[in-house]
C-alpha cells in the first residue's frame, strides 16, 4: 500500500518530465480505472436526468446530454474528487515543483455531429500569475480518435509565448464563439488518440484543438480540469479566482 501511494504521488520519471518540458504535453495511459470512469459517467448522466435539474446544471431539455457542464466541481463532490485524483495531484506537483490547486472543470459530451474547438492556447482565456497552469484531460470513452473528435496538439508550441487569437475561420469544423490562434502552421499538429482512463497533461501555452465528431454513434465524453500552482493566482477571470486544494 505504501509503495502504491508513493507511485501515485510521484508517477513521472525524469524522462517523462523532460518530455513534458520539451513537447509541452504528456500522455499517461490508464491513469484512471475504467470502473471509476463508468461510475462517473453514470453519475453525470443522473445529474441532468433529475426533474427538475439542479440549478447549476440546468439547460434546455434537448441539450441536457450535449451541453457541457461547466465547473461541476463547485457543486458536486464526485466531480471534485475526480479533480483530485492522486495521480493527477502527484503528477502536477512534479511538473510544477509545488502542490497544485484546481480552478476550473468541464465535462464535455461532444455528441456525434458536434463541432470542435479551433486551435488555441489556454492562457489566452485564463491568465494566471506566475504562469503555471496545466490541464489534465481525462478520456471517458473506450476510444477517442480522429473520427469522434480527439484532441490535436502542436508539440513544442508552449515555447512560443502567447500568440494572437482571432476569429475562427472554419465554422463547419469548429465552434464559432471561441477564438483561434494566428500566425502558426497548424499542419504540424498531431492527433492524440486516447482510451478510457488515459490522462493528457498539457501546458497552458501549447497549441491544441479538436475537430468535429464525424462518427455516426460514438460520443467523445471527457473531463477536463485546469490547475495552477498553489501559490499562483488567476488574474483577470473573477469567476475562476477560487482555488481548490488537491489534498
Amino acid at each position: 500500500m505504501i509503495e502504491l501511494a508513493s507511485t501515485l504521488m510521484k508517477p513521472f520519471t525524469e524522462e517523462d518530465i523532460r518530455t513534458y518540458e520539451e513537447q509541452g504535453y504528456l500522455l499517461v495511459k490508464k491513469g484512471c480505472s475504467a470502473d471509476l470512469i463508468d461510475a462517473f459517467n453514470g453519475h453525470i448522466y443522473d445529474i441532468r436526468n433529475q426533474t427538475p435539474m439542479p440549478d447549476w446544471a440546468a439547460c434546455d431539455e434537448d441539450k441536457k446530454y450535449s451541453l457541457r457542464l461547466f465547473n461541476p466541481h463547485r457543486h458536486d463532490s464526485f466531480s471534485r474528487q475526480m479533480m483530485k485524483l492522486p495521480i493527477i495531484r502527484g503528477g502536477l506537483a512534479q511538473l510544477m515543483g509545488k502542490e497544485a490547486a484546481g480552478v476550473q472543470s468541464m465535462y464535455f459530451y461532444k455528441e456525434p455531429g458536434s463541432p470542435g474547438q479551433a486551435s488555441h492556447q489556454d492562457y489566452y482565456y485564463i491568465k494566471n500569475d506566475p504562469m503555471t497552469m496545466i490541464a489534465a484531460w481525462v478520456a471517458m470513452e473506450d476510444l477517442v480518435d480522429e473520427e469522434n473528435g480527439c484532441l490535436w496538439v502542436i508539440p513544442g508550441t508552449h515555447k512560443l509565448g502567447l500568440l494572437p487569437h482571432g476569429a475562427v475561420k472554419n465554422l463547419d469544423e469548429h465552434e464559432s464563439w471561441t477564438k483561434e490562434t494566428e500566425g502558426v502552421d497548424v499542419s504540424n499538429q498531431i492527433p492524440v488518440v486516447m482510451e478510457k482512463g488515459d490522462i493528457l497533461f498539457f501546458h497552458e501555452l501549447v497549441i491544441h484543438s479538436s475537430n468535429k465528431n464525424r462518427s455516426l454513434n460514438r460520443w467523445r465524453r471527457s473531463y477536463v480540469c485546469h490547475y495552477i500552482r498553489e501559490d499562483a493566482n488567476i488574474t483577470l477571470r473573477e469567476d475562476l479566482r477560487e482555488k481548490y486544494p488537491l489534498y
